[in-house]
């Protein structure tokens, strides 16, 4: 199973998602079968280049260490690779259903309702805040991947992931 989180540039919330979703998944021993990455639909501006530095001390706060991560531009061949896109916000996913070929834009989702994150529709960019707005986009990428992690553990042989 390959899980590619989505925000706008790669450099905020998508690394603290992939950092938070394989830290949540080593945790529940599902890391033999389960890879995470993530990448920007406009990723082109920050491409090769780390995470913000507050990510990297937000996901650090936590015990994540998301510092080697390094910005990519989402491609259409992600959705060839990629069993799953979880998307930041709505424009992540329009943009990303965009560029996906025929057939294959319904990988892409909605991380938070998707989840069953009561009450929110999509993670805030917290690039122009502070600390705290760091805090809440992470507080909600944390709870979106237990979600995940505790559907991946339900799922059968045939690789369907349960509601």
């Amino acid at each position: 199973m390959k899980l590619l989180v989505v925000c706008l540039g790669n450099i905020c919330r998508s690394p603290m998602g992939e950092g938070i979703l394989q830290a949540r998944i080593a945790e529940a021993g599902l890391d033999s079968w389960v890879q995470v990455d993530s990448a920007g639909t406009s990723g082109h501006w920050h491409a090769g280049r780390g995470p913000d530095p507050r990510a990297v001390a937000c996901a650090r706060g936590h015990g994540v260490d998301i510092s080697a991560q390094r910005a990519r531009q989402l491609l259409a061949e992600d959705f060839e690779e990629y069993d799953l896109i979880l998307c930041a916000d709505d424009d992540n996913l329009r943009d990303a259903r965009a560029l996906a070929p025929a057939g294959l834009e319904a990988r892409a989702v909605l991380w938070l309702p998707w989840a069953g994150i009561d009450g929110a529709d999509g993670v805030p960019d917290p690039y122009y805040g502070d600390v705290r707005d760091f805090e809440t986009s992470w507080a909600l990428l944390d709870a979106a991947a237990q979600v995940t992690v505790r559907r991946l553990s339900r799922r059968d042989d045939s690789g369907i992931i349960p509601a």
